[in-house]
C-alpha cells in the first residue's frame, strides 16, 4: 500500500496522518500531474494540493532502511529498529530496485525508535541507555537529505520544474 503521509512536530511530540495514494496516482504526482488531488475525500491530499501549488514542492529524496519492529501490549509500546539507513539517488521512483544508495549512518549504527501512546512500562525505561530517557528526535529525512545533498549544485531546484497553472 502506498500512502501519502505527513509528520508534525509540536514541542515534544510528532504527529502523523495518512491517505491511501494508487500506484497511479504516485506515478501523477511523480510526473508533476497533482490536479486530481484537489478534489480529493482526503483532506491531507487536498492539503497537499495546495501545498504542491503553493511552495512549488518537488521531491528531494527516498528514505530506505530495513526495519526490524517489536511490540509490548503494556502500554502499547512499539520499538522499531531501523538499520542500514540509505539515501536513493539518481531518481524518485520508490519502486525502482535498481536505484543506487548511499549509507547515511556510520557502519554498525542504526536508529531505535520508542513509539508509547499511554505510558513508558519501566522494563523498557530500564534498557534504555541513560541519555535516551530524554526525549529526543533523528530524521531519518534529514538524514538522507543531507548525504544526497552534495549530488544538487545550487541551481538544482531549477532543473525540469514545470510549475503548474492553477
Amino acid at each position: 500500500m502506498i500512502k501519502l503521509e505527513r509528520k508534525r512536530k509540536s514541542d515534544s511530540w510528532i504527529y502523523k496522518e495518512d491517505a491511501p495514494l494508487t500506484h497511479e496516482q504516485f506515478d501523477r504526482i511523480l510526473a508533476g500531474d497533482v490536479g486530481f488531488m484537489e478534489h480529493s475525500e482526503h483532506q491531507l491530499c487536498r492539503e497537499f494540493y495546495v501545498e504542491y501549488v503553493s511552495n512549488v514542492l518537488r521531491p528531494r529524496v527516498i528514505v530506505d532502511y530495513e526495519r526490524e519492529p517489536w511490540i509490548l501490549d503494556a502500554g502499547t509500546v512499539r520499538v522499531t529498529f531501523d538499520m542500514d539507513v540509505r539515501a536513493a539517488v539518481d531518481g524518485f521512483d520508490i519502486f525502482d530496485r535498481t536505484l543506487p544508495t548511499l549509507p547515511v549512518l556510520e557502519p554498525g549504527k542504526l536508529v531505535m525508535e520508542v513509539k508509547f501512546t499511554e505510558f513508558l512500562p519501566q522494563i523498557v525505561r530500564d534498557i534504555l541507555p541513560g541519555k535516551a530517557q530524554e526525549i529526543t528526535a533523528a530524521s531519518k529525512y534529514v538524514l538522507c537529505y543531507d548525504k544526497a545533498s552534495y549530488l544538487r549544485g545550487f541551481d538544482y531546484w531549477q532543473e525540469g520544474w514545470n510549475v503548474p497553472s492553477v
